[in-house]
């Protein structure tokens, strides 16, 4: 079987970098881990992939959203995405403080091989330890701490790989 390709990002709050979006059509899935921000980021992390997964982040909100209301509702607080080899995890991350947000995410999904945040806008691959702890950055514009960046994770039976895919601010 071949492996299976998902672009992970979080924190667009209403823009999805041009790049990201490219990125993202390459993919298989398409996972947003929060403050999506807007309909139309849905739309295009939707356009050429098979499916797009997302969680509700703490901006995401009615007052907040650009486009259907009904949409953002509709955002659940987390998913699992069972997948070859394990189930992806995910998650905002705005319930979990920083200094022990790793430990809590291992703590709260210790069946999971990955969980995937964001809020924090900080690219992070924790694969020290399982489940890995993933936050793939800010994928638009704001706080991208060195540019808007995802995280391509390639899953099969028998693995699992992840790589980071950063552009510079624009």
């Amino acid at each position: 079987m071949d492996a299976i390709r998902l672009c992970l990002l979080a924190d667009t709050h209403g823009i999805l970098d041009p790049r990201i979006a490219a990125v993202a059509q390459g993919c298989d899935h398409v996972v947003h881990a929060g403050d999506i921000g807007s309909e139309a980021v849905l739309d295009e992390c939707a356009a050429g992939t098979a499916s797009v997964h997302g969680v509700r982040g703490n901006n995401d909100t009615a007052e907040k959203w650009r486009g259907d209301p009904a949409i953002c509702a509709r955002l659940p607080a987390s998913i699992r995405l069972a997948l070859p080899g394990g189930t992806l995890a995910v998650v905002h991350g705005d319930a979990w403080p920083a200094r022990d947000r790793h430990r809590r995410l291992r703590a709260a999904y210790p069946d999971a091989a990955a969980v995937l945040y964001g809020h924090s806008h900080r690219l992070i691959v924790d694969d020290s330890a399982r489940p890995w702890i993933l936050n793939p950055g800010a994928a638009g514009r704001a706080r991208t701490y060195g540019g808007p960046s995802c995280l391509l994770l390639s899953v099969s039976d028998s693995a699992w790989e992840i790589a980071v895919q950063r552009f510079a601010k624009a």
